[in-house]
């Protein structure tokens, strides 16, 4: 597998830049919509917040897309950080071969 250089994109990005965005939806009448708070979606679209299941599966239905869609992304995003934020993992001696 070829390593990406560049982190992937958070979903809260995509989600504002593709979804909100063109639809000329504020964060205030997203999180209406999803029936969350302002402040919870908010953390999301400004990166500063993770996509969980239950978000996952909110924004699946609210923009017709799979929940399984924002839960990649979060997980490419999170995996990409963990992997290029710290260096302790490399340190792990393999067990089994």
């Amino acid at each position: 597998m070829r390593e990406r250089r560049r982190a992937p994109t958070h979903p809260g990005g995509i989600l504002k830049r593709q979804f909100l965005e063109p639809l000329s939806l504020s964060v205030h009448e997203a999180a209406q919509s999803l029936n969350v708070s302002r402040k919870t979606l908010s953390k999301i679209v400004n990166e500063r917040g993770a996509v969980t299941s239950e978000m996952a599966l909110r924004l699946s239905k609210a923009f017709k897309t799979s929940p399984e869609l924002w839960l990649n992304l979060q997980q490419s995003y999170d995996l990409w950080h963990a992997a290029h934020d710290s260096s302790e993992w490399r340190k792990v001696h393999r067990i089994a071969a």
